[in-house]
C-alpha cells in the first residue's frame, strides 16, 4: 500500500523529546515506503523500517548527488537548492569512483591509529572545560556553552587546524543553516560566508602548511595535479560542519537522557566499559541526523515491494528505523544492554560517516569523565521544559541548565 500524506508534512517534528512521532510508527507498520509531502513542498518516497532502508543505503543505482533533478531537500527552499548545482560537491554528494577516490584520501586521518594518538588531547580538553565549569561563579551552568560545544570544537578545530578563535564565527553560520526556520536568503549568506571563511584559511594553508588535517590534504592533492580548490573547500565545510554540531547536540542529549535513566546512568558510573554500550544505545535513541540518508533512483528500482521511478527523491528516516522494533525491541526504552551497533545513526553502506569513531571516543571521554568528576550533576529544570532544536535538521537542545 502507497500513501500520500496530506495532513503532515515531513520530517515530521518531535513533540516529546523522547519519542518518535507517531506518524513514523504508523506508517512502519502500514506502508513503510510512502510517498509523502516534505516540507518545502516537494514529494519524495520516506522508508521507515530498518531492513528496507539498509537496502536503499547499499543498492548503487540511489545516488547521493545533490546536482542531480529529484533529489530531495526536506526545508530547503527552491532558490537555494539551485545553488548546489553550481558548487562543487562534498563527499556525501559523490556516487561511484568519484565518492570511493575522495574517501581514500581522508579515511587515513580517521584510522584507529590516529584516533588513539588523539585520545590524550581530548581527555585534556575535557577536563578543561570541566575545571572551568566547576570554577564558574554561578549556577545554574549552561552545559552546552561549558562543555558540549567548545570540546567538539576545540578537537576538530586543532584536527584540521582551524584557529579555534573563529569559532563564534563558524558556529553561528553552522547554526544558521541547520535551522529549518531559518529564512533561505539568511542561510544562503550563512553559507557563502562560510564556504568564503574556508576559501581563505585554506589558501593561507597553501603558504604555510602546518601539522594538520587541511595541510595534508593539499599536500595529497597536489600530486595529482594543480589544486581543485572548490573542492577542497566543500571537503572543509562539510568536516567542519559535520565535525562539531552532531557531536555537540549528542553529548547534550546524552546528559539528559542519563540523568532522566538514573538506572542506567549508575552502571556507567560503577562500570565505566559499559560506556561504549551506552554511546551506541543513545545515538539510536535520538538518531539526531535524520535525513542524511537522502537519495535520488537513477534507475527504476523496486524496494519492498514497491516501485521507485528514476529521478524520485528517498529518503531513509534514520528515526523511524533506529525504532523498528522488529530490530530494536520496545524501543523507546533506553537499555544500554541492547548493543545496538547495528543502528544508522550514522547512515550505512558506502557513505556511512567518515568520522564515526571520532564522535564515539568524544562521547565516551566527554560521559565517563563529567560523570565521574560531577557524581550529583542534575537538571536545573525538568527535562521535558528544555528547548529541543524541534526545527533544526540536526536535532539538539539550545541550552541546558544543570546544577550539582
Amino acid at each position: 500500500m502507497i500513501i500520500v500524506t496530506e495532513t503532515e508534512s515531513f520530517p515530521v517534528a518531535r513533540r516529546c523529546p523522547f519519542a518518535e512521532p507517531a506518524e513514523y510508527s504508523e506508517l512502519r507498520e502500514q506502508a513503510p515506503i510512502s510517498k509523502v509531502a516534505l516540507q518545502g513542498g516537494d514529494e519524495a518516497w520516506w522508508v521507515t523500517r530498518h531492513a528496507e532502508g539498509r537496502a536503499v543505503l547499499v543498492d548503487g543505482r540511489f545516488s547521493s548527488d545533490r546536482r542531480r533533478a529529484g533529489f530531495p531537500f526536506p526545508g530547503i527552499d527552491r532558490s537555494i537548492r539551485e545553488r548546489f548545482r553550481d558548487q562543487a560537491p562534498s563527499m556525501i554528494g559523490m556516487d561511484g569512483a568519484e565518492h570511493a577516490a575522495e574517501r581514500r584520501a581522508l579515511i587515513s586521518e580517521f584510522t584507529v591509529k590516529r584516533l588513539a594518538a588523539l585520545q590524550p588531547r581530548i581527555q585534556q580538553i575535557v577536563d578543561g572545560f570541566l575545571d572551568d565549569m566547576l570554577a564558574a561563579p554561578e549556577r545554574p551552568v549552561d552545559l552546552v556553552q561549558a562543555l558540549s560545544l567548545p570540546v567538539p570544537s576545540l578537537v576538530i578545530c586543532e584536527m584540521l587546524g582551524v584557529p579555534y578563535d573563529d569559532h563564534d564565527f563558524f558556529q553561528s553560520r553552522t547554526s544558521k543553516i541547520v535551522q529549518r526556520s531559518t529564512p533561505p536568503e539568511e542561510r544562503a549568506q550563512a553559507q557563502a560566508e562560510l564556504r568564503g571563511y574556508l576559501g581563505e584559511l585554506i589558501a593561507r594553508k597553501e603558504a604555510e602548511p602546518g601539522d594538520d588535517l587541511f595541510s595534508r590534504q593539499i599536500a595529497l592533492r597536489r600530486q595529482d595535479g594543480p589544486l581543485d580548490r572548490p573542492s577542497l573547500v566543500s571537503m572543509a565545510f562539510l568536516l567542519l560542519a559535520a565535525g562539531h554540531e552532531t557531536t555537540a547536540n549528542m553529548i547534550s542529549l546524552g546528559v539528559v537522557a542519563m540523568l532522566d535513566n538514573p538506572d542506567q546512568l549508575a552502571r556507567i558510573k560503577a562500570d565505566p566499559g559499559l560506556t561504549p554500550l551506552a554511546v551506541e544505545e543513545l545515538l539510536r535513541y535520538f538518531s539526531i541526523v535524520e535525513t542524511a540518508t537522502s537519495r535520488v533512483a537513477t534507475e527504476d528500482v523496486e524496494i519492498g515491494g514497491v516501485r521507485i521511478r528514476a529521478d524520485e527523491g528517498v529518503i531513509v528516516s534514520g528515526l523511524s528505523a533506529n525504532w523498528d522494533p522488529e530490530v530494536f525491541p520496545a524501543p523507546g526504552e533506553l537499555d544500554i544492554d541492547r548493543r545496538a551497533r547495528n543502528h544508522i545513526a550514522f547512515g550505512y553502506g558506502p557513505h556511512q560517516c567518515l568520522g564515526q569513531n571520532l564522535a564515539r571516543l568524544e562521547l565516551q571521554i566527554v560521559f565517563d569523565t563529567l560523570f565521574r568528576r560531577i557524581p550529583g550533576l542534575r537538571l536545573a529544570e525538568p527535562a521535558d521544559q528544555v528547548r529541543y532544536k524541534t526545527d533544526a535538521s540536526i536535532y539538539g537542545v539550545h541550552e541546558l541548565p544543570v546544577i550539582w
